[in-house]
């Protein structure tokens, strides 16, 4: 993201601002909302909200004047206030999607049937979409990349999620003429499958936080979902299914993955884990082949070798996703996406005996959770992705703790976007 800053400024200098849609006001959105008022050359021109109150707090919490404050309920008004000065609410993120001085639309719902529709509709209407919404791209991601180049817009995953900031990491590296060996993330509390937002309600009341936000990070849902998109956007898989999961201090990731010949943990290199001790940052373990750049990364304190880490130690959430909302917009870039079709996928565990009959409800809830594995082992052993599991889900055979769930054990919701879209992509992607 070299000379971005430069480039905002330039657009500022000029009277000119990126036009954002932001589709959801909770905790992110209202954050980011607040980080957009202190750039130059970007605006949130519309917050999107099914409750108005959040909606409408994001402007004030940002010190944005009550007076420019309206609020829309269709596109041809929402283009006659903005032409006015005034900045929106709407509770229809059709409207945003539809806007015409809109440059991007950013997702930050977090849901994955919702954020389907919202991808597809931004595309659709020739607005370039930066995806704060890492589950509905681990599911579909693919298929929306491709319509959104076919439409000649961006499709992106956000920087200051995991996955953006390991792509950052990623690409330096390469460009370098490193070897990159692993990638991956911190994690910051241990596995716990069995938890669920009764267990962890505490927990999350004193983090201020929902349950089911607080449940999807302990039981790893959330950590395998971006474990995916970085294998789906670098060509890397899991190394083992779920991953392994170290325990580690940033010095000692170099070494703990290597490869069991090595003295590591690892049956492969062009892999991506999750460590335990060293969030909330991300890394790149690198190697290099010649002796010279060796000596010299040792003079440098990077250690021995052969392996080093690359460690960012932090990630700003949507604090940086507007960065990557200037970067669709100026430099028709993306900051990570799939490069072609899906390599990890994260299928479907039951979290509990489930018996027929019963209905699901999805992950950081009750009965499932998710894991990552490689998506052609997904796909022969037809698992169904995490994504598309419900409160719509109905179990048609009794399924034990543990199991991976299958095609032939649910019926899933079909009349759905993103399933629509799920099939499109395996017809194109295989």
């Amino acid at each position: 993201m070299l000379d971005l800053n430069r480039k905002l400024a330039k657009l500022e200098e000029e009277g000119k601002k990126i036009r954002v849609a932001l589709i959801g006001a909770g905790h992110m959105g209202n954050g980011m909302v607040s980080q957009m008022a202190n750039m130059k050359g970007i605006e949130a021109s519309i917050v999107v909200d099914i409750n108005l109150e959040l909606a409408h707090k994001a402007f004030t919490d940002a010190g944005i004047d009550e007076e420019i404050i309206d609020n829309v309920t269709n596109e041809n008004d929402a283009e006659i206030k903005l032409q006015e000065g005034k900045v929106l609410t709407c509770n229809d993120f059709l409207v945003a999607c539809k806007t015409k001085s809109i440059d991007v639309v950013i997702d930050a719902t977090g849901g994955i049937a919702i954020g389907a529709e919202i991808a597809l509709n931004s595309i659709l209407n020739k607005k370039h979409i930066v995806m704060l919404n890492a589950e509905t791209d681990c599911v579909v991601g693919p298929i929306l990349k491709k319509l959104a180049d076919d439409a000649g817009v961006i499709f992106t995953g956000s920087a200051g999620d995991e996955p953006g900031a390991v792509m950052e990491l990623f690409d330096f590296a390469d460009a370098m003429g490193f070897e990159v060996r692993v990638i991956g993330k911190g994690k910051n509390n241990k596995l716990d499958l069995d938890c669920n937002p009764d267990t962890v309600r505490e927990e999350a009341e004193i983090k201020g936080a929902s349950p089911h936000m607080i449940a999807s990070f302990k039981e790893g849902t959330k950590t395998m979902v971006e474990m995916a998109l970085m294998c789906n956007a670098t060509g890397f898989v899991p190394d083992v299914r779920g991953g392994h999961g170290i325990e580690a201090t940033v010095n000692e990731v170099p070494k703990k993955y290597a490869l069991k010949s090595e003295g590591g943990v690892l049956d492969n290199y062009g892999v991506v884990d999750f460590v335990n001790g060293i969030a909330p940052g991300v890394f790149v373990v690198v190697a290099h082949k010649l002796k010279a750049v060796n000596d010299e990364l040792k003079y440098l304190s990077m250690g021995d070798g052969p392996n080093y880490i690359l460690y960012r130690p932090y990630h700003l959430c949507s604090l940086e996703t507007p960065l990557s909302a200037a970067m669709a917009v100026l430099e028709h870039k993306a900051t990570i996406v799939p490069k072609a079709g899906l390599v990890a996928e994260v299928m479907t565990i039951a979290k509990k005996d489930l018996k027929k009959g019963e209905y699901m409800d999805g992950y950081g809830a009750y009965t499932c959770y998710g894991t990552i594995e490689k998506y052609d082992v997904a796909k022969a052993m037809k698992a169904v992705p995490i994504g598309l599991i419900s409160k719509k889900t109905k179990v048609v055979k009794d399924i034990k703790k543990g199991e991976v769930i299958t095609y032939d054990m649910v019926e899933i919701e079909k009349d759905t976007t993103l399933y629509h879209l799920r099939q499109l992509q395996e017809k194109i992607f295989g």
